[in-house]
């Protein structure tokens, strides 16, 4: 993942569980001859939340994500599984932190896809 000045960090070790979906739009085109609903697909879309441990000290998300307030840009996020990268530019929108009642220190980083390009496994 790239950090806010656009340098490839890898945090891997900092990820504990991560969601993203690649989800398509549709479009109800149904007519009044019909029975059953007709749609169209439309643009597709990328999302992920990023669910990471904050350790000040030697995390590599942390230097990723602290910026997510103060900066406006989008991030090259890759994912890699079994050997296929599925690769796109995200806009991070929050890095909430949260602290249990233990003493952990999280955060679930949301982010979103931002050129338009549609997410394409490799």
């Amino acid at each position: 993942m790239d950090d806010s000045a656009g340098v490839v960090r890898a945090i891997i070790n900092d990820v504990t569980n991560l969601q993203f979906a690649t989800p398509r739009a549709v479009q109800d085109i149904t007519g009044i001859d019909k029975s059953a609903i007709e749609r169209l697909l439309l643009l597709a879309d990328f999302s992920i939340t990023l669910n990471i441990v904050a350790d000040f000290t030697a995390n590599q998300a942390h230097d990723v994500f602290k910026t997510v307030p103060s900066t406006s840009v989008a991030r090259t996020t890759t994912l890699t599984v079994a050997g296929k990268t599925l690769a796109n530019e995200v806009l991070f929108t929050d890095y909430p932190l949260q602290r249990s009642a233990s003493g952990e220190l999280t955060a679930s980083v949301p982010g979103v896809l931002a050129d338009g390009n549609v997410p394409t496994w490799a």
